[in-house]
């Protein structure tokens, strides 16, 4: 069968370890961007393997698996911490006063179309206000600001795809990576608008990206400490925990690893005050 962008493959080279989208042909070289993961890769024609029907479906159902136990146990954590405010909140309040909450806005600027879509629709059924925008990596500096301005978020997601490439440099040079230089200078630029760190949070990164560099740009959570890959869905995640955890209390970091589907080695971070605020009193509309 004849190769063609969009279709589902694996790599012969690689022991068909990661499903990849074929995103661009040029002549005997692909472009791969991994289906789930945040990896962009290349590779020769001859490499490739176009995935089965039945084995794209058991892929499919194994993936929603590990996104639905993700999901339950982010809805787990945020019904227990609603429920423990609203107790400390009937201590400290007359009964007929009721509050009311401020969303935190989102600005998810992101490198991948379909990565976007998947990752709105995370957001939105989890009750997060996101605007998402596709840019693709190399234009993120020259883009960040003006949406920035132009949005006034509270939390920046800055991703896409990356990948480490050994026969480039050592893990401590960053020309050795696909699009951290792109990351890294997008983050500078937003932080230069937002310099505290619990004024706007930012999650940076993508698959193998250079973590260190991201977190001293400026970001709050980056990936990939140890260079490992990363889920599409993961960043949607550290999002979520600002976002829900109560501006008096700082983000717990270890809570945010423990409901990706990374982990420590794919994602890190430092301490940051969350975004949930509540006021009172509510006004019921006439």
């Amino acid at each position: 069968m004849k190769l063609m962008t969009g279709m589902l493959v694996t790599r012969y080279s690689h022991q068909h370890d990661i499903v990849f989208r074929i995103q661009h042909i040029y002549d005997d070289k692909v472009i791969l961007h991994g289906e789930d993961l945040r990896l962009e890769a290349d590779a020769p024609i001859e490499d490739l393997r176009i995935l089965p029907e039945k084995d794209i479906r058991k892929r499919q159902e194994e993936m929603k698996e590990q996104e639905e136990f993700s999901y339950r146990l982010f809805r787990q954590d945020y019904q227990l911490m609603k429920e423990r405010k609203t107790a400390d909140h009937k201590k400290q309040e007359p009964r007929n006063v009721k509050r009311f909450q401020l969303p935190a806005k989102v600005l998810h600027i992101d490198g991948d179309r379909l990565y976007l879509r998947k990752c709105i629709e995370l957001y939105q059924r989890l009750g997060l206000q996101v605007h998402g925008v596709y840019v693709p990596e190399s234009e993120l500096p020259l883009e960040i600001e003006s949406l920035i301005q132009k949005i006034q978020p509270e939390i920046l997601v800055i991703t896409g795809h990356d990948a480490y490439s050994e026969g480039k440099g050592s893990k401590k040079n960053i020309a050795a990576y696909r699009n951290t230089r792109f990351f890294v200078e997008a983050v500078r630029k937003a932080r230069a608008i937002a310099p505290s760190l619990d004024q706007l949070i930012i999650f940076a990164g993508a698959c193998q990206s250079h973590f260190e560099s991201l977190i001293r740009a400026g970001a709050n959570f980056a990936s990939s400490p140890d260079r490992i890959n990363i889920h599409a869905l993961d960043p949607v995640y550290v999002v979520a925990k600002a976002a829900y955890t109560p501006f008096m209390e700082k983000i717990n970091i270890y809570d945010i690893l423990h409901h990706t589907l990374t982990g420590e080695k794919g994602l890190g971070g430092i301490e940051s005050r969350g975004l949930y605020r509540t006021g009172i009193p509510f006004l019921e509309m006439e």
